[in-house]
């Protein structure tokens, strides 16, 4: 089936094929074009240019976006949208200054939504995070990454990832399933004990099945260290599977090396860094990916932008959509944030959202940019008069169409 979107007063994030990510010298650059038109062939994209161009199609569905912007799908590398209830108990506790790590201590945290997890059925699991990921597809997401990490045993983490292997075959979305079962340490378990558990029963199993694209860890203190984060990493990539890692939320303990030295496809948080860490990233094809949504719940500092670009680093932005610290998969509110917190401009925060979270993610060869043969993922703005409309008005709705694969998600 084809489709024809007409009179589009910007084609935004036009590029070639072979582009993997945007370098951070050219992140500020957009390719666009003006007054252009959009061809949809068998759900990926055929032929765009100027209107003045166009060639004469017949019977074909035609979309008319007069005064409005189209652009690639938002590419969300880093979610963990498989959760059951929420941990709204919690929200008011930290704005009465509790920290991270005191409601962890008090038994919430990453152990409650474990418990949570492990007290309802699969089914139960996947209608709950089905609707939700439907609200995000309709919020202009169209690739998703999504982790495990809130079973921290090898029953209530294999329910998850099955959740997500449901959740890749009912919604027409491109999904990637990440195994963090070294998420936290299980209540009654020695870390040693726990981590050995994921290592040698659970990393194997889960890969046997075919139930993980990605391999994750929670490299921070009092939860896995960088000997730990070596360790699952080495042992994934034997496996075959390419890891993406928390670092560099609350301390710098190593995480990065750690990531840089396996080859890790991205390294996510990088809320506190430092020099050495900065060296590093310049050595590799590790893809930074920050989550401002995190900084904006808790309170806590946000990621240095400006001295990653500053420093030759490209980067990607993600949602860290979560019911304990960043309850939003809203890629629009990220793009906001990017801008306002971050100080990115919209050419930035849409390069990072789009083409570098599709790396990030390892999708960059079928989406995250409007390519001939890509998937034809695309958002249709609202009648809009800038692109830089999208961040300013950050608690407004301005979609009116998203299409994945070439078809409107109601």
């Amino acid at each position: 089936m084809s489709k024809l979107i007409i009179n589009i007063k910007e084609l935004i994030q036009i590029r070639d094929k072979e582009l993997p990510y945007i370098s951070a010298k050219e992140m500020n650059k957009l390719p666009s074009i003006k007054n252009a038109y959009l061809l949809i062939d068998n759900g990926v994209i055929s032929e765009f240019g100027k209107m003045s161009e166009i060639s004469n199609f017949k019977n074909i569905e035609i979309i008319d976006a007069k005064n409005k912007f189209v652009l690639p799908c938002w590419c969300d590398s880093h979610t963990h949208s498989v959760f059951s209830g929420n941990r709204s108990d919690e929200y008011l506790m930290r704005i009465q200054g509790a920290s991270y790590q005191e409601i962890a201590d008090n038994g919430g945290g990453i152990l409650k939504s474990s418990r949570q997890i492990n007290s309802v059925t699969e089914d139960v699991l996947f209608f709950e995070s089905k609707e939700r990921i439907e609200a995000l597809i309709k919020c202009g997401t169209g690739s998703l990454e999504i982790k495990s990490g809130y079973g921290l045993n090898y029953e209530g983490e294999l329910k998850m990832l099955r959740v997500i292997k449901r959740l890749k075959e009912s919604l027409p979305i491109e999904i990637k399933s990440t195994f963090l079962g070294a998420h936290a340490i299980p209540k009654n378990y020695k870390k040693e004990e726990y981590f050995k558990e994921v290592v040698k029963d659970m990393l194997p199993d889960f890969a046997d099945n075919q139930l993980i694209d990605f391999v994750d860890i929670f490299c921070e203190k009092n939860y896995f260290d960088a000997e730990d984060t070596k360790i699952l990493c080495e042992k994934a990539a034997e496996l075959g599977i390419p890891s993406k890692i928390h670092v560099n939320q609350f301390n710098s303990i190593g995480g990065i090396k750690a990531g840089v030295e396996c080859k890790a496809l991205s390294v996510d948080h990088l809320e506190v860094m430092n020099k050495n860490d900065l060296d590093l990233l310049k050595q590799g094809k590790t893809m930074p990916v920050l989550l401002p949504g995190c900084s904006f719940f808790l309170g806590i500092d946000y990621a240095n932008a400006i001295d990653l670009l500053s420093n030759g680093i490209p980067f990607a932005i993600a949602s860290d959509f979560n019911p304990g610290s960043s309850p939003t998969g809203n890629m629009n509110f990220i793009l906001s944030l990017a801008c306002n917190k971050l100080k990115l401009s919209t050419e930035q925060a849409i390069n990072a959202a789009t083409l570098n979270g599709a790396y990030a993610m390892g999708v960059s060869q079928t989406t995250g940019s409007i390519t001939k043969g890509k998937a034809a993922n695309i958002i249709i703005t609202s009648e809009i008069n800038s692109i830089n409309e999208l961040p300013y008005f950050y608690g407004d709705n301005l979609i009116d169409k998203v299409l994945i694969n070439g078809k409107e998600f109601i």
